[in-house]
C-alpha cells in the first residue's frame, strides 16, 4: 500500500523510465503547471526528491532558482543541491506545456530550459496535456483512478485539502473506498468546527492569524453553512448571543464549552456582555436561563441580601428563610457557571439548607455518653456542614452574608448542645465520675504508629476516615479528652506515655509532669520519655523501623486555627491533605499499623463566641474558655478538677461563650465538640509499598502530553500526575494510566495548567504511592 505522496513521487519517476539500449536517460523531467496548482506542495516532495528543482527567484536553500541556474543544477554544478544520481525533476509554475514547444514565442527568461523538452521529458497525461490536481486523482490512464465529485466546491476544497498537507499521508487505497467531496475534504482541514468556533470566540485575531488564509476561508464558510453566522460581519458577541442561546447546531457548541470551559477562559467574557431574555411567566423552563451569566450573577446578588437578612433573624424564621431559598436556587448548581465557580453562594446555600435542617434536632440523654452517642451518630454532621458553608466562598461580602445566615441557626444549635453537656457534667460530677472510659493508658503493641494531629476535630476526623480508606481498613472510634481540652494538656493524655505523667498543684499552665521525677512534660523531656520507654519518637519525614513503636505529629489544625478563624474551614483540605500525605509515607516505609489520635477539637463560629464575664481578681490564668481559679476564689457552677490533678480548680465559660471578646475560634471549654475527640485505627491492606520496587527513568512531555517511563519487574502498577502525591483528589488527568512495557501515556485536560508544578507519580496495586518525581506541566 502507497499513500498518495508516494503515488505522486513514483508517477514522477515513472515518466523519466525509458529503454535504455536505445534511448540515453533523460536529463531531466519537466513538471509544467500553467495554473500553479501543485506549487503548495513542493516543500513537502522536496525532502524525498532530492532531485527536485522549482523555477524562481533565487533561493539555493529552497533549491529554487531562475532558468540558467537550473540547467546548471541539472549539468551537475551543484552537487550539493542536486546529488549526482538523483533524478532532476524541474517544476515550472505558471508555465504550460506550450510555453516551452514553441521556441520562437519562448520567453527570454525561460529559453534556457527549451531545449530540455529534447534531452528530457515532459510529467502529462497520455494526451500530452499538463496533469492537473483533479486529472491526477481521477484519471484511470497514468492516474490514481480515484471518485472525486466535480463540483466548484470541491476542487476548490482539494486544492486546500493539498496545500495544508492533510491529504499527501492518506493511504491511496483507502480514498478508492470513497467519494472525494468537499464536505469530507473540509472534515478533514479542520475536523472540528464546533471547536474552531469556541477557539476563535475566545481570541478572533489569534485564531485567524494562527490558521492561515487556507484554514480561515473555510472557517468562514462553515459558519454561514452550519451556524448561520458570519464572523467578520457578525463579530464575536453575535456568536456569544448565540452560543447562550444553545439552539440548533449551537447546542454542540454549547454542550463543548461546558466540557471544556477551561480551555476557553475569554468566552465567559464574551457571554457575560450578552443581555438574557426576559422570562414571560412563572412557568418558563428552569433551563432557559441557564447559558445567561448574567442571570447568574443577579440571582447571587439576590441570594447575597437574602442571606445576611437572615442576620436579623430568630434562628427558627432564619431556618425557614434558608429553606426556601434553597427551593429557588438548587437548581443553579447544575449550572455551568457553578462549576466554573462563580455561583459560590449557590454551592454554599446547599450545606446551609443541611445546617438548617438538621440543627432543628438537639442531642438527648441525660448522661454524657448518651449525648455522645447522639453525636457520633448524626450531631457531627451539623459542624461538617457548618464548615463546607464557610469553605465555599472566598470574598468578605460571600462571607459576611453566609456568617449571617450560618449564625442565625448554627450558635443556637451549638450552645443548646453544650449547655445540655454541662448539665449532664454537672449531674454526675465529670467525665470520671460518669464512667466514661479512656483508652489513654493503653500501651501500643509493637509495629504500632501513633500518629498525634493537634486538634483533629470528630467530624474532621470522619473526613480524613474517608480519604484513608484507600490504603487500608480504617476504624473510627471517640473517647473523652482531658480537662480542660487544652493541648498541653490533652497531648500526654492520648499519648502511649500518659501512665508515666501525672499533675501538680503548682501547674498553673495545664503541662503535666514526669512521674517518677517531677519534671515538667516540655518537648524535650516528652520526647526523651517516649525514647526510654521503647517508643521512638520521629521528627518530620523520619519514618523509623516498623517493626517497633513510634510516635510522629502531622498537620497543624490547631495552629491555623488560631491564626486564620474561619479561614481554616476553606483551607481544610490543604491542611488533610498534609496528614494524610505523613501518614502515606509512612505506610510507604512499612508501618502497617497506625493510630491517629488528638487532644482536643474546637468550636468555630463567624461573628465570634458569645463574651462571657469572670473577674480577673478571681483567676490565677485565664484562657479563651476556662480560667484556673485563685486558692479563696468562689466556685462556678462549671468548677471541675484538673484531670492531672483535681486540686488544680478550672472554671468553664456556660454554653459555647468565652472569655475573650471577639474570638471565633476557641476550644478548652465544655462541649461535644471540644472534648469528644476521635481515635483513628488504620489496617494497611494489599501489597506493601515498601516491597514493590521502581524508579521513574524518565518524564518527557510533548504538550499537555506525557510519557512516563519507569523500571520495575512489578505487576499491576499504575501512573498518576498529581499537585499533591498523596492526594489523589488534585490529579490532572482524567483518569490514571497502566504501565504498559515499562511506559505510560497521559494526558493534562485544563490548557491553564501548562507551566504549573505538578509530580509524577508511580501507584502500587492498592493505590499506595511507591515511587514520585518532581515535574513541571508541558516542560
Amino acid at each position: 500500500m502507497s499513500t498518495l505522496k508516494q503515488a505522486l513521487l513514483q508517477s514522477l519517476a515513472t515518466s523519466a523510465k525509458v529503454n535504455r539500449s536505445v534511448l540515453a536517460r533523460p536529463a531531466a523531467v519537466l513538471w509544467t503547471d500553467a495554473e500553479s496548482a501543485w506549487r503548495a506542495l513542493f516543500p513537502a516532495l522536496r525532502p524525498d526528491l532530492p532531485g527536485l528543482l522549482q523555477l524562481g527567484a533565487f533561493n539555493a536553500e529552497q533549491a529554487q532558482g531562475p532558468a540558467i541556474w537550473l540547467k546548471c543544477a541539472v549539468a551537475g554544478l551543484f552537487p550539493e543541491i542536486v546529488p549526482a544520481d538523483a533524478l532532476c525533476v524541474i517544476y515550472l509554475p505558471g508555465v504550460s506545456r506550450a510555453d516551452l514547444r514553441a521556441i520562437e514565442s519562448c520567453p527570454r527568461d525561460l529559453q534556457p530550459l527549451a531545449e530540455l523538452q529534447y534531452r528530457g521529458v515532459f510529467w502529462s497525461q497520455l494526451n500530452g496535456k499538463d496533469w492537473t490536481i483533479n486529472a491526477f486523482l481521477t484519471s484511470r490512464n497514468g492516474g490514481l483512478g480515484l471518485d472525486v465529485a466535480q463540483d466548484k466546491a470541491t476542487q476548490e476544497a482539494l486544492g486546500q485539502a493539498l496545500a495544508a498537507g492533510v491529504l499527501l499521508d492518506r493511504q491511496v487505497e483507502d480514498l478508492k473506498g470513497r467519494q472525494i467531496n468537499a464536505e469530507w475534504l473540509h472534515s478533514l482541514l479542520a475536523p472540528n468546527p464546533t471547536r474552531d468556533m469556541l477557539v476563535w470566540m475566545d481570541d478572533p485575531d489569534t485564531a485567524q492569524a494562527q490558521w492561515g488564509s487556507v484554514r480561515w476561508d473555510l472557517f468562514l464558510k462553515r459558519c454561514k453553512a452550519d451556524f448561520g453566522f458570519h464572523p467578520v460581519s457578525d463579530g464575536p458577541l453575535a456568536a456569544a448571543e448565540r452560543l447562550a442561546k444553545g439552539e440548533g447546531k449551537w447546542s454542540a457548541v454549547a454542550e463543548l464549552y461546558r466540557d471544556s470551559f477551561a480551555s476557553f477562559p475569554k468566552v465567559y467574557g464574551l457571554l457575560l456582555k450578552v443581555t438574557p431574555p426576559k422570562q414571560q411567566d412563572l412557568f418558563d423552563a428552569p433551563g432557559a436561563l441557564a447559558g445567561y451569566p448574567q442571570v447568574n450573577e443577579q440571582r447571587e446578588a439576590a441570594l447575597r441580601y437574602a442571606l445576611a437578612a437572615c442576620g436579623a433573624m430568630t434562628g427558627p424564621h432564619a431556618r425557614a428563610a434558608i429553606l426556601a431559598a434553597e427551593q429557588g436556587h438548587a437548581v443553579r448548581r447544575d449550572w455551568l457557571w457553578t462549576r466554573m465557580g462563580q455561583s459560590p453562594l449557590g454551592v454554599a446555600l446547599a450545606h446551609l439548607a443541611e445546617v438548617a435542617a438538621r440543627s432543628a434536632q438537639l442531642p438527648t440523654g441525660s448522661v454524657p455518653d448518651q449525648l455522645a452517642q447522639g453525636y457520633q451518630d448524626s450531631g457531627w454532621q451539623v459542624d461538617a456542614a457548618a464548615l463546607r458553608v464557610l469553605g465555599a466562598v472566598q470574598t468578605k461580602a460571600d462571607l459576611d452574608a453566609v456568617s449571617a445566615a450560618l449564625r442565625a441557626v448554627y450558635l443556637p444549635w451549638v450552645e443548646e448542645s453544650a449547655r445540655r453537656l454541662q448539665t449532664a457534667l454537672m449531674a454526675s460530677g465529670g467525665f470520671d465520675a460518669a464512667g466514661v472510659a479512656s483508652d489513654a493508658t493503653t500501651v501500643p503493641a509493637a509495629g504500632v504508629c501513633t500518629v498525634f494531629v493537634d486538634g483533629l476535630r470528630y467530624d474532621v476526623a470522619v473526613a480524613l476516615k474517608e480519604r484513608l480508606a484507600v490504603i487500608g481498613k480504617v476504624n473510627l472510634q471517640a473517647r473523652w479528652t482531658s480537662l480542660p481540652s487544652v493541648t498541653a494538656s490533652g497531648k500526654a493524655w492520648c499519648s502511649p506515655v500518659a501512665h508515666l505523667v501525672s499533675g501538680d498543684q503548682t501547674d498553673q499552665e495545664f503541662e503535666p509532669r514526669i512521674a517518677a521525677d517531677g519534671k515538667p512534660l516540655s518537648g524535650h523531656h516528652f520526647r526523651k520519655l517516649l525514647a526510654d520507654h521503647g517508643i521512638q519518637p520521629l521528627d518530620t519525614h523520619e519514618t523509623g523501623d516498623p517493626s517497633g513503636k513510634a510516635w510522629t505529629e502531622a498537620g497543624d489544625l490547631d495552629h491555623y486555627g488560631h491564626a486564620h478563624g474561619v479561614r481554616l474551614a476553606r483551607d481544610l483540605d490543604t491542611q488533610l491533605a498534609q496528614v494524610l500525605e505523613r501518614i502515606c509515607e509512612l505506610q510507604q516505609a512499612g508501618w502497617k499499623h497506625l493510630r491517629i489520635v488528638t487532644d482536643h477539637g474546637w468550636l468555630l463560629m463567624p461573628g465570634g463566641l458569645p463574651k462571657s464575664e469572670l473577674a480577673t481578681h478571681e483567676t490565677e490564668t485565664k484562657w479563651g474558655r476556662c480560667a484556673v481559679l485563685k486558692d479563696n476564689a468562689h466556685g462556678t457552677p462549671l468548677t471541675f478538677g484538673w484531670s492531672w490533678c483535681d486540686a488544680v480548680q478550672v472554671a468553664y465559660a456556660p454554653g459555647v461563650s468565652c472569655f475573650i471578646a471577639g474570638v471565633d475560634y476557641a476550644h478548652g471549654g465544655l462541649s461535644l465538640q471540644e472534648c469528644l475527640v476521635p481515635v483513628l485505627s488504620l489496617e494497611v491492606e494489599g501489597t506493601a509499598a515498601a516491597a514493590v520496587t521502581a524508579d521513574i527513568r524518565a518524564v518527557t512531555w510533548k504538550g499537555l502530553r506525557c510519557l512516563v517511563e519507569v523500571d520495575t519487574m512489578a505487576e499491576g502498577l499504575q501512573v498518576d500526575i498529581r499537585t499533591k502525591a498523596a492526594l489523589a483528589s488534585t490529579s490532572l488527568v482524567a483518569s490514571r494510566k497502566g504501565l504498559e512495557g515499562g511506559k505510560a501515556n497521559l494526558a493534562v485536560a485544563d490548557d491553564d495548567q501548562e507551566g504549573s508544578a505538578a509530580v509524577v507519580v508511580v501507584l502500587g496495586p492498592g493505590g499506595e504511592v511507591v515511587q514520585k518525581m518532581a515535574t513541571t506541566v508541558g516542560a
